[in-house]
């Protein structure tokens, strides 16, 4: 059966990567969801902008399929640039437009893991302030929508880059990452992807290609330690400073 992985989050999850500087797309194992059914992957995987461009999930999702040879894998994006977290909330539109494509994707494909990368829309005091409890509050109600208490979730850092956007963010982004960090320490089968290191596109806002493919293996790295742990439920730091707490997936 298809192996399949929730896309969730603002632009930076959706790709505002450039297509001309990624490779070709050439395995045959990978998949992405378009109107409840498997397409050969193409980009953009997740087109919520015109502009929409390569996605952190295309390495993920070849990672993985390396790493289990004979398994299909399908990406369900469902990202949406500039949202955020308010408007992810249960009951939103997107929320809901999240979980409906997810239970489409269960009819066809084992759902394994979301990968959420947002925050950028909330780099300022009061919502970086409750994102660490709001955020727990949709993923609680993501897993307890989906039925699958023990989904595993990687929560992406948002970018040190960010000191260069503009003075509101420089001084707020910490705080989100701050944030994404206490929810992966405090929630079980949940991890936080570092993004030390990584590097911007010209507008100092979203990943550039390359930067993309790395975040993907770390985001693979952070769900390969979470299937790998076990029952295991105590905190750890991982490689590349990931941290998480254990599950038995695979």
């Amino acid at each position: 059966m298809m192996h399949s992985f929730l896309l969730i989050g603002q632009s930076n999850m959706a790709g505002r990567g450039e297509m001309e500087a990624a490779p070709p797309i050439t395995n045959e194992q990978l998949y992405v969801m378009r109107n409840a059914r498997w397409q050969k992957m193409y980009r953009p995987v997740n087109p919520d902008r015109p502009f929409s461009g390569v996605n952190l999930a295309e390495r993920f999702a070849e990672l993985y399929c390396n790493a289990y040879p004979g398994e299909d894998v399908g990406l369900i994006p469902c990202a949406d640039g500039g949202t955020s977290l308010a408007q992810w909330a249960p009951g939103s539109l997107l929320y809901d437009h999240a979980v409906m494509q997810a239970k489409f994707a269960m009819r066809t494909s084992r759902l394994c893991g979301v990968l959420w990368h947002q925050g950028e829309s909330d780099c300022g005091e009061e919502a970086s302030r409750v994102y660490a409890e709001k955020l727990t509050e949709m993923l609680d109600a993501l897993r307890r929508d989906l039925g699958m208490p023990e989904l595993p979730v990687m929560l992406g850092a948002l970018g040190d880059y960010l000191t260069e956007y503009d003075e509101g963010t420089r001084v707020w982004y910490p705080k989100v990452n701050a944030a994404l960090r206490q929810v992966a320490e405090s929630m079980p089968h949940t991890a936080y992807v570092p993004a030390e290191g990584l590097t911007a596109k010209a507008d100092h806002l979203h990943f550039n290609t390359a930067s993309l493919m790395i975040f993907g293996e770390r985001y693979y790295e952070a769900y390969s330690r979470i299937a790998m742990s076990g029952t295991d439920t105590a905190t750890g730091t991982l490689e590349d400073g990931v941290t998480m707490r254990g599950i038995e997936l695979l």
